[in-house]
């Protein structure tokens, strides 16, 4: 049960969120089992917007006032920075490479698709526990999703999420369904990665005041290396393609983990100019909450033909941390809670 103190901070934490919600006219699903709460919308793509321990703010990084949840959408919609949890389909640079609604962005790797991420969702199955919510046939990949995301029975910290896409069209495509998690920028990450030849390095923004990420690796796991706030230090961005030697990866912020579990993939299942973990990072250390950690997951690449279907999942558990943060302490928390939770790897 949680304490009274608890219960009132997570009133607290609701209220501002619905609030925050009401304000942009976007509908919100809770489903609350009193040790974690996560919020989701049918509105902006079907998205997950919020997901905390009770009386704890949202692991997740959403901003609610980033557009108009009503605009319309079509082939030449850009993208709206809501953040939140979305699905995306990989290879990034085949987005626009299949549709013929705008001819002028043939083979652009953005934005993303509108149909699937800005378009209202229909709300197939709705329950104290869990919602599903299925989206448009889009018209820019052929693909029409279903999402389920669900409290797990038995583990009170856990949330599911299960996505089926299904191929709308007459003739085949082929995709992978890929899982966007946005955190705060300053949220650190960890991944079970077996070798340096592992690990790919891209520089996202070409601008004079950015400098590369930089990572460690060691004792198995993969890192970003954490730079303090404040005035002075570096602006860095970049991304990370992993294989990892497991299925999961967790970050941890302001006294809560997020882990997160799925399919561990030989390479080969994945599509070539994509990571099975992929993690983006703008460290804006002069305004650390204009900065955004990534944690990106990329199921098989599939191909389809018409009317079939593919799926992938994945879990997330929650847990409490009261350590320091810095990587010995977190290593040795995920050390002590490997067997609990299944992490392979460490």
């Amino acid at each position: 049960m949680p304490t009274p103190s608890k219960t009132a901070t997570a009133l607290v934490l609701s209220c501002a969120l619905t609030a925050a919600a009401q304000a942009a006219d976007i509908p919100v699903h809770t489903l609350d089992n009193g040790s974690v709460r996560a919020t989701v919308t049918d509105a902006i793509g079907g998205r997950l917007l919020s997901f905390g321990l009770a009386g704890q703010p949202s692991f997740i990084k959403s901003d609610l006032a980033a557009g108009d949840p009503h605009a319309a959408i079509g082939g030449t919609t850009d993208n709206v920075g809501w953040l939140g949890h979305e699905i995306w389909v990989g290879p990034q640079k085949e987005w626009w490479s299949h549709q013929d609604v705008n001819p002028a962005r043939a083979g652009a790797p953005w934005p993303p698709d509108p149909w699937l991420s800005l378009a209202r969702y229909k709300i197939e199955e709705k329950r104290p526990d869990a919602i599903t919510l299925a989206s448009p046939a889009s018209p820019v990949n052929g693909l029409q999703l279903v999402k389920r995301y669900g409290l797990v029975a038995g583990k009170p910290h856990s949330l599911r999420m299960d996505v089926d896409a299904a191929n709308a069209r007459k003739t085949q495509v082929a995709w992978d369904i890929w899982f966007n998690t946005r955190a705060h920028g300053d949220t650190r990450v960890y991944v079970p990665v077996a070798r340096r030849e592992d690990v790919r390095q891209q520089a996202i923004e070409p601008k004079p005041d950015m400098v590369p990420l930089t990572w460690t690796l060691a004792d198995g796991l993969f890192s970003l290396d954490a730079y303090p706030a404040g005035k002075g230090q570096p602006h860095r961005n970049g991304k990370m393609l992993l294989q990892p030697s497991a299925g999961w990866m967790a970050g941890f912020h302001r006294g809560q983990v997020l882990v997160i579990q799925f399919a561990h993939q030989p390479r080969a299942a994945i599509h070539p100019d994509q990571g099975q973990i992929e993690l983006y990072n703008d460290w804006q250390p002069e305004a650390p909450e204009k900065g955004l950690m990534e944690m990106e997951v990329h199921a098989p690449y599939v191909t389809l033909a018409p009317g079939r279907h593919m799926q992938a999942s994945e879990q997330w558990t929650l847990l409490p941390y009261g350590g320091p943060d810095t990587r010995g302490a977190q290593v040795a928390f995920l050390r002590a809670h490997a067997k609990e939770l299944g992490l392979d790897g460490l």
